[in-house]
């Protein structure tokens, strides 16, 4: 029998301060055109509908046998996982890492990114975090109890932080920086002047520097750098195979850098999960071995924002094309909100799922909000569903 209770569940400060989900409208809009039957090109959330490779499917089905009584698989990644992604880093950076110290797996990139800051603030402390930005920089701040200063990323500094723009005050109570490059959601790459440049910030003012290079692998011209070129003191990189390998379902990645950090966050991670399954590990392994499959999603990608970048231009938009990532940053006209726009994509006629650049983007201490007058695409549906949004664009009526 149900007993009616007057017990209230009340959620805690840390879920209440990272606030609701941001696509509530559009979402509602996108309900509307499937009750109408109308089905939308979604370009708004970046989950890449290209298969993962046929190798790696292959290699889970095989390693499922291997592993056959199952077991807890280690909380930092098999040791052949961890030399697997120190080989990878020799031959792709350039960079020496040790598998038993400066590596761990992790279930992917965000979980770590979020779960991070437990490990190095303490309630009330700073973190600087770019805006436009990955949502888990902040919400794993809000989380850890921290305070979140923004930065913005703008166009005429190419989306690169302005290091000397930050107060010296905050400077010197931030106790870790975010950078993300190749960046999401601009498109924006960096240089290895440019990590210098961190390095000797976060040196100068004793802050940890978190390098998300979810998107290494995902560029257009010249190969995109890694922070641990340049140091490996007082700094970490993340990555994953999400993008790169097609793998976002299979959660799995790494934190590489300072083996003191490493440490650290090895700590918080051991107190919350319980490793990558051992299958995953060993399709992470193969993937990580492979290039050409890489080499293929550069160009489906690239083939992608061509078709795009035409689009924009048939319409008097200005070339906002991207050099990495999947994510396509579009300026809009002068007078046009990104909520607008987002909105107006979603007419019958156009039928568009992108994603408003305030959406993913916060206001900074002096009221900019660097997300307005942008929106993203996630360049995630295929070819041939992009050839058609670029038709229905070309449409518009602005």
């Amino acid at each position: 029998m149900l007993v009616r209770s007057n017990m209230k569940i009340i959620p805690s400060k840390r879920v209440q301060s990272i606030g609701a989900y941001a696509f509530a409208e559009i979402d509602r809009k996108v309900a509307e055109l499937k009750e109408q039957g109308i089905q939308a090109i979604d370009f708004g959330v970046g989950d890449p509908t290209t298969p993962t490779p046929a190798f790696i499917r292959d290699e889970v089905k095989k390693s499922v046998d291997k592993h056959a009584s199952s077991g807890y698989p280690s909380y930092i990644g098999s040791l052949e996982f961890r030399r697997t992604v120190a080989e990878w880093s020799k031959k792709r950076f350039s960079v020496s890492l040790d598998p038993s110290t400066e590596i761990c797996s992790t279930i992917g990139s965000k979980e770590a990114i979020f779960h991070f800051p437990e490990g190095f603030i303490n309630p009330g402390e700073l973190v600087l975090v770019p805006t436009p930005g990955y949502p888990p920089f902040t919400r794993g701040t809000l989380f850890a109890e921290g305070r979140v200063y923004y930065y913005p990323l703008l166009e005429e500094n190419r989306y690169l932080p302005d290091l000397e723009r930050i107060p010296e005050k905050v400077a010197q109570e931030a106790r870790i920086i975010w950078i993300n490059y190749p960046n999401n959601p601009t498109g924006a790459a960096a240089s290895l002047d440019f990590y210098q440049k961190v390095v000797d910030f976060g040196r100068k003012y004793n802050i940890i520097v978190a390098s998300d290079e979810a998107y290494s692998e995902l560029y257009f011209g010249e190969p995109s750098p890694s922070i641990l070129q340049v140091t490996k003191e007082g700094v970490c990189a993340f990555h994953s195979l999400s993008k790169r390998s097609a793998m976002t379902g299979y959660r799995v990645g790494w934190l590489a850098g300072d083996q003191r950090i490493v440490e650290i966050f090895k700590k918080v991670k051991t107190n919350i999960d319980s490793g990558t399954p051992n299958f995953i590990q060993d399709a992470a392994i193969k993937a990580l071995q492979d290039e050409t499959h890489v080499e293929e999603m550069r160009r489906e990608y690239q083939k992608k924002r061509d078709i795009l970048r035409e689009a924009f231009s048939s319409l008097g938009f200005p070339d906002s094309a991207p050099d990495a990532t999947i994510h396509y940053w579009q300026k809009l006209p002068s007078g046009i909100s990104s909520l607008d726009f987002a909105t107006r994509l979603l007419q019958p006629e156009i039928a568009i799922v992108a994603t408003p650049g305030v959406a993913i983007s916060d206001t900074t201490e002096e009221g900019l909000n660097p997300g307005e007058g942008y929106i993203r695409f996630s360049l995630v549906p295929s070819i041939e569903e992009t050839q058609e949004a670029a038709e229905r664009l070309k449409g518009l009526k602005l």
